[in-house]
């Protein structure tokens, strides 16, 4: 019997490897099955964590620019391949970095942002997954394009500032020193909203207010914005039309406009700044980017039985988080698939018509949430719920 484990983390008390192999003691102290413990995470807070430890790889830590201007401390991921960069955008230019009387969008920045990027690449990265939650900026992603090498100068030459502020004094853009690098390096970025940059459903109007814009400068923040994307525009068709050889902006569809394409207005317009300015950048699912990361999907193919969760399963999983997501892989390829909680709900089952054929909450008496999450319980706990529930299943077959 072959069995696949990959459980989301039970977030403060498990990591997504530690639920893993606490489950895979409990089927051990039954039977003798081939296991397969994944990582497991949905592209945003946790991913660079449950990727590098279930992946063999390590950290670096890194001094960059924080969304104020402040030096701060940045930790990313590069996976045991050595050539690919596990990074969360928020560890540069987070919202949980900026007291919340501090925000000021006209001049936080993605600076730190880039110069992550560059860090990795100069230490061999060539392909990057990105998380791009959290962020604190709404700054079109320029401050990471600046770090990465491109120029944005005004009328007099002179650079504009970070922020939002100055994007309408965008007059010219340059890439010359841009690393050639980066023409080889491609980046998965993990985007689960499909809000565009510019108008009442993009970066400024839905995103700015929890990053500190007022009702007051919506409209002529979201003017810069525009601003942004026409000098943008204006970039890549020359670009393309000159046969630039460099790193520049790339015109997948005819106008290289990318303002009304779906994620562009993700973290304050950093998924624009991506999808324009990076020659191999496309924005997807958090989700998509982690399972094929970590091949699960070939581990699947030959699996009897597949084991998912997370810290609270409901109805909320049923719409599209990370179990339904392996629990839909699992159905695919015939597999049973069974998923484990701190705590279930009534709403959970509607979990059953996504793929999941049974779960079952791991906590066995009364107690406390705080109780419960104390690592050592929970690990306890999960390994006894999965041996009874193979226990089961072992009667089931001599029966």
């Amino acid at each position: 019997m072959k069995v696949v484990i990959a459980i989301d983390s039970f977030k403060g008390s498990m990591s997504s490897i530690e639920a893993g192999e606490a489950a895979r003691a409990g089927i051990l102290k039954v039977c003798d099955a081939e296991i397969t413990v994944k990582p497991l995470a949905d592209g945003g807070e946790g991913t660079t964590k449950a990727l590098v430890e279930g992946l063999g790889g390590e950290y670096v830590s890194v001094e960059v620019t924080g969304p104020l201007g402040k030096k701060t401390s940045a930790a990313y991921g590069i996976l045991g391949d050595g050539r690919t960069a596990v990074m969360e955008m928020a560890e540069a230019a987070g919202i949980i970095l900026v007291k919340h009387k501090e925000l000021d969008p006209s001049r936080a920045t993605t600076y730190g942002v880039g110069e992550m990027i560059l860090n990795a690449v100069k230490r061999g990265c060539r392909e990057f997954i990105i998380g791009i939650g959290g962020s604190a900026t709404s700054d079109g992603g320029v401050g990471m394009l600046q770090a990465l090498g491109y120029a944005f100068t005004d009328e007099d030459g002179n650079p504009v500032r970070f922020g939002i502020r100055d994007l309408d004094r965008i007059a010219d853009i340059r890439a010359e020193k841009v690393p050639d690098e980066l023409k080889e390096c491609h980046f998965s970025i993990a985007c689960d909203v499909k809000n565009p940059l510019c108008g009442q459903t993009g970066a400024v109007y839905v995103y700015g207010p929890q990053k500190g814009v007022r009702e007051e400068e919506k409209k002529s923040f979201d003017e810069k914005m525009k601003h942004f994307a026409d000098k943008t525009k204006e970039y890549i068709e020359k670009a393309a039309s000159d046969r630039f050889t460099g790193v520049y902006g790339r015109a997948r569809n005819t106008c290289g406009d990318y303002r009304w394409a779906q994620g562009a207005g993700a973290a304050g317009g950093l998924g624009f700044a991506f999808l324009s300015y990076l020659p191999n950048a496309e924005l997807k699912p958090g989700i998509e980017i982690v399972l094929e990361a970590i091949g699960l999907e070939q581990e699947i193919k030959d699996a009897d039985i597949v084991i998912t969760g997370e810290g609270r399963l409901d109805d909320q999983t049923a719409m599209g988080k990370v179990p339904v997501g392996v629990a839909r892989l699992g159905k695919r390829y015939g597999a049973k698939v069974l998923a484990f909680a701190g705590g279930v709900t009534k709403g959970a089952v509607k979990c059953h018509a996504e793929g999941i054929d049974a779960f079952f909450p791991i906590v066995r008496g009364a107690t406390t949430l705080e109780e419960a999450m104390i690592t050592e319980n929970a690990r306890e706990n999960m390994t006894l719920a999965v041996e009874q529930v193979f226990r089961a299943m072992k009667m089931e077959r001599r029966s």
